[in-house]
């Protein structure tokens, strides 16, 4: 039998780690959040830097800042996020840098964790997001990247290229807004993706994908 005293420790235990635990299996990239937090703890961001949000296409662009020299680039993309997740992380990872433009890759992911969400889903989240951003950062730029023709989601590809159509056409009617085209530059002649600009996975960019961002990018970001 075990000893009284034995037991309380355990169920004190319990209770002191059981939330942590709860949390974390509750909201996904919960970690990553955290460790985000941590990190600003140790050294925050300067206010009115420009802000990169979004999935594993900016997340594994760890050197991101070496691409744009003489702008102020905080990183914030995590994991294999969708667009509810950067609404569910935004007063963690977006509004406390008060960022003077927000750039925004995400969208891939939804369409391929599920086959019910389609463009016109892909855009009613975006169009969330956008608003939220909007609504607590009224002065701040907003910019999105067009999903990405990552050659190993081609199925997903009809898909893609109306959520590119439909968030280009919502944000050609905003103030202070810009939609960056980096599906088409990414194609061959014969409009197949250029696979010379992926890992082997055929999901993640390497250097050569990044410069074509680069490019892309560059000129609609703000000046310091």
């Amino acid at each position: 039998m075990m000893k009284k005293p034995l037991v309380i420790v355990i169920a004190l235990l319990f209770i002191a780690f059981a939330p942590v635990y709860v949390h974390a299996q509750q909201q996904p990239f919960w970690n990553e959040i955290q460790a985000f937090k941590k990190q600003d703890s140790m050294k925050f961001p300067p206010k009115n830097a420009i802000l990169f949000v979004g999935s594993s296409s900016f997340h594994y662009w760890t050197d991101v800042q070496d691409y744009f020299p003489g702008y102020t680039i905080i990183n914030r993309g995590f994991g294999g996020s969708s667009l509810p997740h950067v609404i569910a992380y935004a007063n963690d990872i977006v509004f406390p840098y008060h960022p003077k433009q927000v750039v925004i890759y995400c969208g891939e992911n939804d369409l391929n964790d599920n086959d019910s969400v389609t463009g016109e889903v892909v855009l009613r989240r975006f169009t969330t997001l956008f608003q939220l951003i909007r609504s607590k950062l009224p002065d701040a730029s907003i910019a999105f990247v067009s999903i990405k023709p990552s050659p190993s989601r081609s199925r997903l590809f009809p898909q893609m290229i109306k959520a590119n159509e439909l968030i280009s056409a919502f944000i050609k009617k905003q103030r202070k807004a810009v939609f960056i085209d980096v599906y088409h530059s990414m194609l061959n002649a014969d409009g197949t993706p250029r696979k010379d600009l992926f890992k082997e996975d055929n999901l993640h960019m390497n250097k050569t994908g990044y410069a074509i961002w680069q490019k892309a990018i560059q000129p609609h970001l703000l000046k310091d």
